[in-house]
């Protein structure tokens, strides 16, 4: 799971995957703006089958809350 999320940050932002961690946080350490933000919890939907609200999606700042959100609501 945390391998599949890092690749696709990776993917998205141009980043390292190998270089991520856990405590990442998506939108310092990647640069992510509220816009890519908002494309990557489209992309976590489509690649996980979940459902992010809006509101869920802003309380996660670290590449572990996404991780652990997936983890938790994956059917």
């Amino acid at each position: 799971m945390f391998e599949k999320v890092c690749e696709i940050l990776a993917d998205k932002f141009d980043a390292d995957a190998s270089t991520m961690t856990m405590d990442t946080k998506v939108k310092e350490d990647l640069n992510a703006d509220s816009l890519d933000v908002v494309e990557l919890m489209m992309d976590l939907e489509e690649n996980f089958g979940v459902t992010i609200s809006d509101e869920e999606a802003t309380q996660m700042s670290t590449i572990g809350d996404i991780v652990n959100y997936i983890e938790a609501h994956k059917e």
